[in-house]
């Protein structure tokens, strides 16, 4: 071999891994400029810092629930209209956050305040079809482009529950029940709808079919205990053939869509699911939102580990957009998943670190960004209940429907 060949073939590998170092570099710059950094829109409110919340059943000493239970009461206007957030286009009802709201509020015996939000829904409430995504202030869906949202039926009726105010609500109920029944296609399954993410989809997500597996249990249970057989014996069935279907054609893994392939490995060896990507929404197939079972169990553990970003938050799915950034609901909905389950370890974590990334009022951000700063709007509502119950399920339990 000629020296020349022997210099070439020591130079080669650092060559090409130069290179490689370039490209992957190119492609983190075309990243970040297609996701900058986001920032702070509103960083909440300086007198709502200041004042511990009365009037619920949680210890004064537990500062980050009081804080969110005051900001909640700042989101929360006359006749139940609870906003997503203070400003812009989260100056809205969402169905999902205000039953969310609705929940956290009877879970520290705040159940007036939680009637007020349910009331909210019940005068917004489609007589006949889907929930919209959002609704202003006086009630009128807002017409945005946005599709209705087909996971507001699930919501609604799991807070109905919660609350036991199904009896004050039926209508709301059994309107929202049957909407569930109607969607449900010959195999089982609803058709694809927006749900959390806010974006049209193409396939069923997970997004959609957790929620009403949630709300078919709870309208099971309201209508069980006001002695409605026919309805239960409808919701019953309904919510079997749904929960046997997400199970063939999610399980075991449950991402966000449909896995695109199952590997078996060898008999005795739990299958793994290949593609459909991990979603923070997982969360929503066990406790509290539904009894335990332990492959859902390790499918959440899965999904945590999957979705946990560098700076220690997590993000709403392993498909969403590759930018470093944190989303304190889904970062919650897994603390709140951890703490039903008994992992209070786990949940106390993610209790600190929200903590720790608040606003400078105090205030519980929408996002965590790249460089730990909070992000988006604050306060932020589905956060705020989500802390709430979290920390109700440490100090005590929450009811499980089922």
């Amino acid at each position: 071999m000629r020296d020349g060949d022997r210099r070439r073939d020591r130079w080669f590998p650092y060559a090409v891994i130069a290179v490689l170092l370039v490209t992957l570099a190119a492609g983190t710059a075309r990243n970040l400029d297609r996701n900058p950094q986001p920032r702070l829109v509103s960083d909440g409110s300086p007198a709502g810092a200041r004042a511990l919340h009365a009037g619920s059943s949680l210890e004064a000493s537990d500062e980050l629930v009081q804080h969110a239970l005051a900001d909640l009461d700042g989101l929360t206007l006359p006749g139940g209209v609870t906003l997503a957030g203070r400003d812009g286009p989260w100056r809205y009802v969402w169905p999902r956050d205000a039953s969310f709201v609705a929940a956290a509020r009877c879970a520290v015996g705040q159940y007036d305040k939680a009637f007020d939000v349910l009331t909210f829904l019940n005068g917004v409430r489609p007589r006949s079809g889907q929930w919209e995504a959002r609704y202003t202030e006086t009630g009128a869906p807002v017409h945005d482009g946005r599709a209705v949202q087909l996971d507001g039926s699930g919501w609604v009726l799991w807070a109905t529950w919660f609350c036991r105010a199904g009896g004050q609500y039926w209508d709301m109920v059994r309107e929202s029940a049957d909407q569930i029944v109607a969607e449900l296609a010959p195999d089982g399954l609803p058709a694809p709808s927006s749900d959390y993410w806010e974006r049209h989809e193409k396939e069923l997500t997970l997004g959609t079919v957790a929620p009403l597996l949630t709300g078919l249990r709870s309208a099971v249970q309201v209508a069980t205990e006001l002695q409605r057989p026919a309805e239960a014996a409808r919701w019953r069935t309904a919510f079997e053939t749904l929960s046997e279907a997400t199970d063939r054609v999610f399980g075991p893994d449950y991402p966000r869509t449909p896995a695109q392939a199952t590997s078996f490995v060898e008999p005795g060896v739990q299958p793994i699911s290949v593609g459909g990507g991990r979603d923070a929404i997982v969360t929503v197939l066990g406790p509290p939102f539904a009894p335990a079972r332990p492959v859902v169990s390790t499918a959440i553990d899965s999904a945590h580990a999957v979705l946990t970003q560098p700076n220690g938050g997590v993000t709403p799915g392993e498909d969403w957009r590759a930018d470093g950034v944190s989303w304190t609901p889904q970062t919650a909905l897994f603390a709140l998943s951890a703490a039903a389950r008994g992992d209070h370890a786990t949940a106390n974590n993610l209790l600190d670190w929200l903590a720790d990334h608040r606003t400078t009022t105090g205030a519980l951000p929408e996002k965590v960004n790249r460089d730990l700063e909070p992000a988006g709007e604050a306060p932020l509502a589905w956060t705020a209940a989500l802390v709430v119950l979290t920390s109700t399920a440490l100090h005590g339990s929450l009811p499980i429907p089922g």
